[in-house]
């Protein structure tokens, strides 16, 4: 994955999104529906109406990235709202690009006490 900078927030957008929208569709999603700045260098992530799509819009400083990807068995956890965004950490978004959900991971290691 392209590594962000610190400070850089990853906004997922609620509810599902038409994905046969391109760059300045999904830019004009971010300024009306979500009433951020596309050029802000933050991350947008939006989802298809099957849950099984998304894209992610991004910023990168010289021009506009626009990332797709599909999964070919299950589908991408999202919140229940239907409309705002929501705010992940860098690792959640990993875990969501990999179809894990990410709003309840399982740690394989609880620490203890030495």
């Amino acid at each position: 994955m392209i590594s962000l900078a610190s400070g850089t927030r990853v906004w997922i957008a609620a509810g599902v999104t038409d994905m046969r929208r391109g760059f300045d569709g999904l830019a004009a999603l971010v300024q009306g529906s979500l009433r951020e700045d596309p050029f802000s260098g933050h991350v947008f992530v939006f989802r298809g109406r099957k849950g099984d799509r998304i894209k992610v819009l991004w910023w990168s400083g010289d021009g506009m990235c626009m990332f797709a990807k599909r999964l070919e068995q299950g589908h991408f956890v999202w919140p229940e709202a239907a409309s705002g965004s929501v705010h992940l950490t860098a690792a959640q978004l990993s875990m969501l690009l990999e179809g894990i959900d990410w709003r309840r991971p399982i740690r394989t290691h609880k620490p203890t006490q030495v």
